[in-house]
């Protein structure tokens, strides 16, 4: 009985582990926003080319990816509407 407290492991400060948490949820939010700016700037490069079929495709990309961001709570609902709208006018200037 007494062997089985040898192996346990010590408590973590609460202050300490807010920080882990902290720290894996900034690199996450990190990944998620770089990979929403990466595909604005997939469509922005479809659209100099003025390529319709490949912009649409793109801002369709653009579109779930900006929604995922609002269900997480990463971007207001607002920001993606006005995003969307944003590019989906550039595409129509086509």
């Amino acid at each position: 009985m007494a062997d089985d407290k040898k192996g346990k492991k010590s408590k973590r400060p609460t202050a300490e582990k807010r920080m882990i948490q902290n720290e894996k949820a900034r690199l996450r939010n990190k990944a998620f926003k770089s990979e929403v700016r990466t595909a604005i700037r997939r469509f922005e490069d479809a659209v100099a080319k003025k390529d319709a079929t490949a912009g649409k495709a793109c801002l369709v990309n653009v579109y779930s990816v900006m929604d995922q961001g609002v269900k997480k709570g990463q971007y207001k609902l607002n920001k993606a509407s006005r995003t969307k709208s944003r590019l989906t006018a550039r595409l129509a200037a086509i």
